[in-house]
């Protein structure tokens, strides 16, 4: 059974709506598919409802944004309790650190120049199913950005003070996902997006209490899933793997890529 573990939507930076994903997963062939939208479960219901109806297996999640040393790291959670009141106030908490960042970014761009408002920001919408975010969104509209990759390459850099905030500490998010009833997995240990390479994301979260990791990703090279599987393996850790797609938003990313089946992982979710 092939199987998709971490999928976003427009509940957070991706593009497609539940009943979009679903009919994508249809498509594709997919047998079970979880919604991992970053620090909010505002799509997780309709989509285990929608998925019911199609005769596709369901896995509750989310990715969790969380700070050590200084980077930023995803935990992906799942299998958690909706409506655990701690974990909603952490992706609640989480939530608004995102929403100042954007108001902090249009003014800091303010500042420096550019043909910005930070007054006018204030009062900006846009509809989520173009993906991304509220700042980067209103970038684009503005003529000032084209896409995700400028963003991070030109604008959300050193260079205007911007970068992420503190979000919670790892150790904090893997305890918040377990006393939800979840299990923790580390996203993308392996990705250069949010790290300084696989060896040194390793060294870092070395004494942290993950259930697992996610060996299997799209931004994973060959070597990178060896690596992480070796690990797991050695460690006794649970393996995930998912194609991180956004839908439209990053359209590098598709569902279903890198193809992985149930077989492949070590889950206890999917049984």
């Amino acid at each position: 059974m092939q199987v998709d573990l971490h999928i976003h939507t427009c509940a957070s930076d991706g593009t497609w709506r539940p009943k979009d994903l679903i009919c994508e997963a249809k498509r594709v062939g997919l047998g079970t598919l979880a919604i991992t939208d970053h620090d909010t479960t505002g799509n997780v219901l309709e989509g285990e409802h929608l998925a019911k109806e199609a005769n596709l297996k369901f896995i509750r999640g989310v990715e969790i944004n969380s700070t050590k040393s200084g980077l930023n790291f995803h935990i992906l959670g799942y299998g958690f309790d909706l409506e655990n009141k701690i974990l909603q106030e952490l992706l609640n908490h989480n939530i608004d650190l995102l929403l100042q960042k954007d108001i902090d970014s249009i003014a800091q761009l303010e500042k420096e120049g550019w043909n910005v408002s930070a007054e006018e920001f204030k009062n900006y919408s846009y509809n989520r199913t173009r993906g991304g975010w509220s700042s980067l969104a209103y970038l684009q509209d503005k003529n000032l950005c084209t896409d995700v990759n400028d963003f991070f390459t030109r604008i959300f850099t050193a260079e205007h003070d911007l970068g992420f905030p503190d979000f919670p500490s790892v150790e904090e998010v893997i305890k918040t996902i377990h006393e939800a009833g979840g299990l923790a997995i580390c996203a993308h240990a392996a990705s250069g997006f949010h790290g300084p390479g696989l060896n040194k994301v390793m060294e870092i979260l070395c004494d942290e209490k993950f259930d697992g990791f996610e060996c299997y990703h799209s931004n994973h090279t060959e070597e990178d899933t060896r690596n992480l599987l070796s690990y797991a393996q050695k460690n006794n850790l649970l393996i995930t793997g998912g194609s991180d797609c956004h839908g439209d938003f990053v359209p590098s990313r598709h569902l279903g890529k890198p193809y992985v089946t149930d077989t492949m992982l070590k889950f206890p979710l999917l049984k």
